[in-house]
């Protein structure tokens, strides 16, 4: 995959422009309310242009109040929030978006088109800079955009009141000791409320089925915004079936059968404004089997299918934890082989110190190979992240990869941990 070239402002190497960061007081710099920014990006796959939409003040801020700055490094794309001429850090957040992975498909070789992206941060008390960045295939960091926000300026948008009922599915702990997750309903008739609340639940059950979840039930909330569709069913444009859904989830996305996802990003984020959230959920309401889910951005999965659980599982480790795929094809070639990937459940062993390779028992070779008698080992197994070759996983088999043992690896299970531990301690 050819590195893609950033257009605007300038370009900086993670180490060429030294920022503070430590422990921050939040009480200090932020209120209990949320801000959202609203913003587009344009381009192909070789060039993006930044432009700012709209600021929106949220009721309430969901996310971590400790750990405000974000050691973790994942994703290809951050923004950081510092103070006026200074170099310290008071928030910081990195994700993943559609138009990033739309950006490698075919499509984007041919055309220009633009996305609506959104990102949210807590609300400052006084005027701060936010800064957006993006890493090319390579890593490297470009700063891509810089707004101020005056948190007095009267062109703030209040969030809107909506009139739908918001209900508490599980858990009713402090949000700045949970992860809050908010369901979304997509292709429910207001006849099939009662539906998406049993779904909701189902929701739940899937979650706590598995571990490491299971281990932390009691570090999070789930609340769910009952939205009714006109239609019901979603969109799916390879049947010629095309549906007036509240989130216009569709299947086919990017051309993809089964990867059923929604380009309508500001519908989706003013409705799970109303509640504090730290990840979004789409349910959508089909029999047909399918999902996504993006780093720190959202998911989506149906609900009428046998596969319906392990999907809402796998779909939560990549939107939640980073987690990539680990099964691969024939002729891809979606990552750089002379870098570490950012996501922690795969290798080039480029750089495995700082994965996994504290895990691996001194008697497992490395590479591993794929047999019988390390079936239940921890080690070094060619072929994931789509590709057959370069790219390893930890264990032959995992919810990453496959349904057939229905559960995560140990590498997987500890980077999910980590996640929880980030939005709750």
């Amino acid at each position: 995959m050819k590195r893609i070239l950033f257009v605007i402002l300038s370009t900086i190497l993670l180490f060429g422009n030294i920022k503070v960061k430590g422990q921050v007081e939040y009480d200090k710099y932020f209120t209990d309310n949320q801000l959202r920014i609203d913003y587009y990006l344009f381009g192909n796959a070789d060039t993006v242009s930044y432009a700012l939409d709209k600021l929106v003040k949220e009721p309430k801020w969901g996310g971590p109040r400790v750990q405000l700055v974000d050691e973790m490094n994942y994703g290809m794309y951050f923004f950081e929030v510092t103070l006026p001429d200074s170099d310290v850090v008071l928030y910081s957040h990195g994700y993943c978006l559609l138009f990033g992975e739309w950006q490698t498909t075919e499509e984007a070789q041919h055309i220009n088109k633009g996305f609506h992206e959104s990102v949210v941060m807590p609300f400052p008390k006084e005027t701060v800079w936010v800064t957006f960045y993006a890493k090319d295939d390579h890593l490297k960091t470009s700063e891509m955009m810089q707004i101020v926000v005056d948190p007095n300026d009267y062109f703030i948008k209040p969030s809107p009141q909506l009139p739908y009922e918001i209900i508490n599915i599980y858990g009713d702990y402090p949000v700045e000791n949970a992860v809050d997750i908010v369901l979304l309903p997509d292709g429910y008739t207001e006849q099939e409320m009662g539906k998406f609340e049993k779904d909701c639940e189902f929701f739940v059950k899937s979650l706590f089925s598995y571990e490491p979840y299971s281990r932390y039930k009691d570090r999070f909330n789930v609340r769910a915004i009952k939205v009714p569709s006109q239609d019901s069913d979603i969109t799916m444009p390879g049947d010629k079936l095309y549906r007036n859904t509240a989130l216009s989830c569709s299947f086919w996305t990017f051309d993809s059968e089964r990867y059923c996802m929604t380009y309508d990003n500001e519908t989706m984020k003013t409705l799970a404004g109303q509640v504090p959230y730290d990840q979004i959920y789409i349910l959508a309401n089909t029999k047909k089997y399918g999902g996504g889910g993006i780093f720190n951005s959202y998911c989506v999965s149906t609900t009428g299918n046998s596969y319906s659980s392990d999907v809402i599982i796998h779909e939560f480790g990549h939107g939640f934890a980073g987690l990539a795929d680990e099964y691969a094809y024939d002729g891809t070639d979606n990552y750089c082989l002379e870098v570490e990937p950012w996501e922690p459940n795969i290798t080039t062993l480029v750089g495995f110190d700082c994965k996994w390779q504290d895990m691996i028992g001194k008697k497992t070779p490395v590479p591993t190979p794929v047999e019988k008698k390390y079936n239940n080992t921890v080690g070094v197994y060619e072929g994931a992240g789509y590709q057959k070759t370069g790219i390893y996983r930890p264990m032959i088999d995992c919810l990453m990869n496959t349904f057939n043992g229905k559960k995560f690896c140990p590498v997987c299970e500890r980077a999910i941990e980590r996640m929880i531990k980030h939005y709750t301690e």
